[in-house]
């Protein structure tokens, strides 16, 4: 009898083991890009550091945001990393909640404009991208985004379609650089479009531009830094604009699904993937560009990232507000300007 209370004893406690284990589970919902460089540097590491296992969901903002809506009453999704105009858009919504940064340990380390990008509590930054001008420096000078439409240049010129990442930035720039920037780009899209048939393409897609650049169809085009070291391997005389009105480019922010079950799990692998160690190691593998203000690496690997504090201040991102309420009104003018 003694034996069988004891082998029941130890049946229960395995079983109350492997209940703790599955309630230690966290879900989280991310891009799918760089995957295996995540699972590598950040998820597998954290697994190990905290004894749980991780649920990693991917897709585009749109998918995994129309998921959290369906799952609003029984969310199944703990924390998602979001773009920032998609943040304020899951707040309106009322997916997201606030983040309690008392219990984020690495909140100081980071750039100011990365610890709260929508000014609600709701998000904090991991990374962000800085959008500006490559081109050809033995063909042209860059020193203003207007430079882009200048009459010698603009049948060189690649621009972003106003339905990309890189569109409605680089319309923001230039309304910065003719004087007339206002919410609704207006002003900006009628001066592309009055050079619609002059410039050369309005791209969908920037895996085509190193091509047309190595071809000479194109001397320049805004892009993002992750496009930028395609460009460098061409052997050309390429540079990176630093035009007087700044750069623009967007940042990616990490969310608290509202009603989650494991909060404080999800705070503590925010928390990890913000630290110095996590955050270097994936900018050293150029996955990430850094938003904790401590990370440090090599000037090679610098030059092909959004790195260091005086690029992160040149950065003119496009309020999440703006972007929210102005998208239709952007591609009905694009539509009727630009007619692409």
């Amino acid at each position: 009898m003694k034996k069988f209370l004891l082998a029941s004893s130890a049946l229960l406690l395995v079983g109350a083991n492997v209940a703790s284990a599955q309630e230690k589970t966290l879900t989280i919902s991310v891009y799918g890009f760089a995957q295996d460089a995540f699972k590598e540097l950040v998820y597998t590491p954290f697994e190990a550091k905290c004894g749980c296992k991780l649920v990693v969901e991917t897709g585009n903002s749109v998918e995994r945001l129309a998921k959290m809506e369906a799952n609003k009453a029984n969310p199944v999704v703990d924390m998602a990393v979001v773009a920032m105009a998609d943040a304020l858009s899951a707040s309106r919504a009322g997916l997201i909640e606030k983040i309690d940064n008392s219990k984020l340990t690495n909140f100081n380390k980071l750039y100011d404009i990365a610890k709260d990008p929508n000014g609600d509590g709701m998000s904090v930054g991991y990374t962000f991208y800085a959008t500006s001008i490559v081109y050809r420096s033995d063909k042209m000078e860059v020193n203003s985004w207007a430079d882009l439409l200048d009459e010698k240049n603009a049948s060189h010129v690649a621009f972003p379609n106003v339905t990309t990442n890189q569109g409605p930035p680089a319309l923001y720039m230039v309304g910065e650089a003719i004087g007339k920037n206002t919410p609704d780009l207006k002003e900006a899209i009628a001066a592309v479009g009055a050079k619609k048939d002059e410039i050369v393409t309005f791209y969908v897609k920037s895996s085509q531009l190193v091509q047309l650049m190595q071809q000479e169809e194109i001397w320049a085009a805004p892009i993002g830094r992750f496009s930028w070291e395609g460009f460098t391997k061409l052997g050309l005389p390429i540079k990176w604009a630093t035009p007087k009105e700044g750069q623009t480019g967007g940042m990616n922010v990490m969310v608290l699904t509202k009603g989650g079950k494991n909060q404080d799990l999800a705070l503590e692998f925010m928390d990890f993937w913000l630290s110095t160690e996590i955050q270097t190691a994936l900018a050293e593998k150029l996955v990430d560009s850094p938003s904790n203000k401590e990370v440090k690496v090599a000037p090679e690997i610098a030059e092909n990232l959004t790195y260091g504090e005086e690029t992160v201040k040149s950065l003119k991102l496009i309020p999440s507000d703006v972007a929210l309420d102005n998208r239709e009104a952007w591609l009905s003018e694009w539509n009727a300007q630009v007619g692409q």
